[in-house]
C-alpha cells in the first residue's frame, strides 16, 4: 500500500464529510432475506427511501477511532484466513477493520446460491500491532473489504479492488498500483451548501464459481437524501473492468449530483509547475480529463493545480465516454521509486444506454501536498434527481494502462513556460503519425483559439524524436485573469487530432 492508499473515504478538500444525524426508527429496518436476488437489494433501497434516514453506526473505542495513518496500517487481516482461500477459488476476500478515518460499520454478507450468509466479525482474524486487541465478546465490525485474485502471477493473489470509506472504491489492472478512486455517487461537490457523502452501508458478495474470471458484488447506498442499489460485475485483467448498474431513489430533489464520479490528484507537472524544490519533474495520479462526446469528438483537457478553485462543465446530450487519464507512462516522467506514479491506472467511464442531456463536471482544487485528492470528474444530469422518481444508470469502468484509442493524434504532452511580459509559451507534442498513415510532408492546418487574450508565434514542425508533430505558440492574456484555449489539427473538414482544451489562470 502506498502512502495515499488509505485516503479513500476522507473526501479531502472537497468538503467536510457528510454524517447522518441520528433519527429514531418508527419500525424495524427491512432486511434482505433468502432466497437472495438482486431485486431484493433494490426493494430494500426503495423501502428505505420512504423512511427516515438510518443513523450511521460510528461508535468505536477511542484506541481505534484515534489511530493515525501509520497506526491503522498496523491493524490488518490475516491473509491465511481470507474467505475462500481454503476452497481454492479464483478470488479471495479480506475485510478491513474499523479505525482511523473509517469508523462507520459496514455489514458484509456472502451469497451462496440463493442463501445469504453474514460474514461474522472475529477479532482473531486480525493482527493488532501497537494497539490493544478487542475482547473476545467485543464485536467491532468491518469498515469495508478488498478482493484479491491471481492478477500478476498464477501463483500469487494480488489485491484487485477495495471498497473502503463512504462510497469510495479503487481497482487496478495488471502491473498497476493504486491511484485514482471512484465513488458510487457524489452530491453537491464544490457547491456553496457543502457536499453530502453517501455511503455503502451493506454488501452482498456472491461466492464465485471454482474457476470464475469475474465476481459480482451488490451494495446498498444510503444518505440523508438518497438511497441506492448497486451491482458490480468485476473482471480483473490487463484492464480491470467493472460493469455497474445503479438504481437510485432520491428522497428530495437533488439538482447537483455526480454519476460515476472519479477522484484523483494533480500536484504539479511540466504545464503546471509548482512543486518548489522537488527532485521529481511531475507528481500526479492523473494528468488530464479525456472525453468522447455524442458526435465522436475526442477532447483532452490537461489538469492543473490552480490558485483558486476551478469548476468546468462540458455539455453533451449522450456522452460516449469520459475519464481521468494518466498519459505520461515513463518512470523518467516522475522519478519516484516509492509512489510509482507511472503505474497509476486511468479510470475511463463508458456509459451503457442513453444518459440524456447533461455535462461532464470537472473540479480542480488548489493543494499544497500530494496527499490530498484535489481533482473530481463526473457526469452531471441536467435534470439532476427528482424526489420520488427512481433513476437508473448503467456503465462500465475501465481501470486501464496503455489502452487509449489511436484513431486520432493525441496530445501526449503539454508544457508551459514564461514568455515575458505576462505572456506564456505553450509547447504541445502529439503521438506518432505512423499509426494514422499520415506524413510529416503534409502539415495539417492549425486551429488555435483564445478567449479572451491573443495568440501569436504559432509554429508547427515535425518532431523526429517522437515521430509526431510539435506545436508551439505564445498566449498573451492582457488583463484577463482567466483564458480558455482550444487547439485542433485539421485537414480540410477532417480532424486529424483530438481537441485540446486548456484553462489558464493568473
Amino acid at each position: 500500500m502506498q502512502r495515499r492508499t488509505l485516503l479513500l473515504g476522507a473526501g479531502p478538500l472537497l468538503a467536510t464529510p457528510f454524517a447522518a444525524s441520528p433519527v429514531a426508527q418508527t419500525a424495524p429496518p427491512p432486511v434482505v432475506t433468502a432466497p437472495f436476488t438482486a431485486d431484493k437489494v433494490t426493494e430494500l433501497a426503495r423501502d428505505l427511501s420512504t423512511r427516515a434516514p438510518r443513523p450511521r453506526q460510528a461508535d468505536l473505542p477511542r484506541r481505534f477511532a484515534d489511530l493515525d495513518y501509520d497506526g491503522y496500517r498496523r491493524v490488518h487481516f490475516d491473509a491465511e484466513q481470507a474467505l475462500w482461500r481454503a476452497d481454492g477459488l479464483s478470488f479471495q476476500l479480506q475485510p478491513h477493520h474499523r479505525g482511523f478515518l473509517f469508523r462507520e460499520k459496514v455489514m458484509l454478507h456472502e451469497v451462496v446460491g440463493e442463501e445469504v450468509r453474514p460474514i461474522p466479525y472475529q477479532a482473531a482474524q486480525f493482527r493488532f500491532e501497537g494497539v490493544e486487541a478487542p475482547a473476545e465478546n467485543e464485536e467491532l465490525g468491518f469498515a469495508g473489504f478488498r478482493l484479491l485474485a491471481r492478477l500478476n502471477r498464477p501463483d500469487h493473489f494480488d489485491e484487485v479492488c477495495v471498497f473502503l470509506g463512504a462510497s469510495y472504491f479503487r481497482a487496478v489492472g495488471r502491473g498497476q498500483d493504486y491511484g485514482i478512486s471512484a465513488r458510487g455517487l457524489a452530491i453537491g461537490t464544490a457547491s456553496a451548501a457543502g457536499e453530502e457523502f453517501p455511503a455503502f452501508t451493506e454488501f452482498w458478495i456472491e461466492r464465485p464459481a471454482p474457476h470464475a474470471s469475474s465476481i459480482r458484488v451488490h451494495a446498498l447506498l444510503e444518505s440523508d437524501n438518497v438511497t441506492g442499489a448497486y451491482v458490480f460485475d468485476i473482471m480483473p485483467g490487463d484492464t480491470t473492468l467493472m460493469q455497474v448498474r445503479a438504481t437510485l431513489f432520491p428522497r428530495r430533489d437533488l439538482p447537483r449530483v455526480g454519476i460515476a464520479p472519479g477522484t484523483s490528484m494533480f500536484f504539479f507537472g511540466p504545464h503546471a509547475p509548482g512543486g518548489g524544490m522537488d527532485f521529481r519533474p511531475a507528481v500526479h495520479d492523473s494528468d488530464g480529463l479525456m472525453m468522447r462526446n455524442s458526435h465522436g469528438e475526442q477532447i483532452w483537457r490537461p489538469l492543473t493545480n490552480p490558485g483558486t478553485l476551478q469548476a468546468s462543465g462540458f455539455r453533451d446530450e449522450a456522452p460516449r465516454g469520459f475519464g481521468l487519464i494518466q498519459r505520461r507512462r515513463g518512470f523518467a516522467d516522475y522519478q519516484d521509486l516509492e509512489a510509482r506514479y507511472h503505474t497509476r491506472p486511468d479510470l475511463w467511464v463508458e456509459p451503457l444506454g442513453q444518459w440524456g442531456p447533461g455535462e461532464v463536471h470537472l473540479v480542480e482544487i488548489p493543494t499544497r501536498s500530494e496527499i490530498h485528492d484535489n481533482i473530481y470528474a463526473a457526469w452531471a444530469p441536467r435534470a439532476g434527481l427528482v424526489a420520488g422518481r427512481p433513476a437508473e444508470f448503467h456503465y462500465r469502468l475501465h481501470w486501464r494502462g496503455r489502452s487509449e484509442d489511436a484513431a486520432v493524434l493525441r496530445f501526449a504532452s503539454t508544457r508551459m513556460a514564461d514568455a515575458g511580459n505576462g505572456a506564456r509559451r505553450f509547447v504541445l507534442d502529439t503521438t506518432p503519425l505512423a499509426p494514422l498513415g499520415a506524413s510529416a510532408d503534409e502539415p495539417p492546418e492549425v486551429m488555435v483559439d483564445s478567449s479572451p487574450g491573443r495568440v501569436r508565434d504559432i509554429v508547427l514542425q515535425p518532431n523526429p524524436e517522437t515521430r509526431g508533430w510539435r506545436l508551439a505558440f505564445v498566449m498573451e492574456p492582457g488583463r484577463a485573469s482567466l483564458v480558455e484555449l482550444r487547439v485542433r489539427l485539421m485537414r480540410g473538414e477532417t480532424a486529424l487530432s483530438e481537441t485540446w482544451l486548456y484553462r489558464w489562470t493568473a
